[in-house]
């Protein structure tokens, strides 16, 4: 009956004992560590051997690192794109303030100017603010949000930080009309700021650019004259801005001349403006003489002529 063992062939029998080669290579290596590290004797070595790997080493650092960036540049896309929605989105938000910061300046600036004019007539001025226009294109009307319930009156000068805008022409508890200087046939007492020539600014119209009208020929006005308020029809105040002459027509034969102007005020954009209180914001007029006085003063002129 045949046998069969665990033991190897003979010819894994050759040559010394495992654990002898195990002893002789791990001397050989101690060896070889104490030679390099005293006299460097495998430096040159090393270095050959590094040199030609490094070729095989970039080739297998190659797919690691190109995974690396794609994963790196996939993740750079994404974050910028998550940024450029925050950023619209907080771009989107800030719009209307940012749009808004032209108008709120303007607004603000024109209110300085009204308060600065409104401590020029200390109570006689209410200010108000324009609500729209009026809808017929053939007449320059605005309406305030403010009526006779503030006090307001037809016939009161409206200014706003320019100039003069008009005057009321009617007024409600809670809402007045303004006709605009620039109305058909509205007529404004002026004087010349240079030459001190008084004359009437009338408006034309839709259209139509105002006048300063029935000045002689002769009359000191040139382009670029400001006209102010005279304060002789008792509405305006005196010297107040009306107006700019823009031109200065002289025709042989005719009596007056033609003198186009253009509104100092903004009568077509201006958002607020000042109800000047008629009478309050005119310079107090002379006390006019008693009639009981008159005869005295006849008698005594009757007794020096006698005398």
């Amino acid at each position: 009956m045949q046998h069969f063992s665990d033991a190897p062939p003979p010819f894994f029998h050759r040559g010394p004992s495992p654990f002898a080669r195990l002893a002789l290579f791990g001397l050989l290596s101690l060896a070889l560590l104490f030679t390099d590290s005293r006299y460097g004797y495998l430096e040159g070595i090393r270095s050959i051997v590094a040199i030609a790997l490094h070729p095989l080493q970039r080739m297998v650092q190659i797919p690691g690192e190109t995974l690396a960036w794609v994963a790196m540049y996939f993740t750079s896309q994404r974050e910028l794109s998550e940024e450029v929605a925050a950023l619209k989105q907080q771009v989107l938000a800030q719009g209307p303030a940012t749009q808004g910061y032209g108008l709120l300046r303007d607004e603000n600036a024109a209110l300085r100017a009204l308060l600065a004019i409104h401590a020029r007539f200390a109570n006689a001025a209410t200010a108000a603010e324009v609500l729209y226009t009026g809808r017929d294109p053939f007449s320059k009307k605005i309406f305030l949000n403010r009526g006779t319930d503030a006090g307001i009156k037809a016939g009161e000068a409206v200014i706003d930080q320019f100039g003069v805008i008009g005057q009321v022409t009617r007024a409600f508890p809670q809402m007045a009309e303004v006709t605009l200087i620039t109305d058909k046939d509205h007529a404004v007492p002026v004087k010349v700021e240079r030459s001190g020539v008084r004359g009437v600014f009338f408006g034309a119209g839709a259209g139509r650019m105002p006048e300063l009208r029935f000045m002689a020929s002769s009359s000191d006005v040139r382009p670029g004259d400001k006209l102010y308020t005279s304060g002789l029809d008792g509405i305006y105040p005196a010297d107040l801005a009306v107006a700019q002459v823009l031109s200065v027509e002289r025709e042989t034969g005719q009596m007056f001349s033609r003198i186009l102007c253009t509104p100092t005020a903004g009568v077509d954009r201006t958002g607020y403006v000042l109800v000047l209180r008629q009478g309050e914001a005119q310079l107090p007029r002379p006390e006019e003489p008693v009639e009981a006085d008159l005869p005295r003063k006849g008698t005594r002129a009757k007794g020096r002529r006698s005398g």
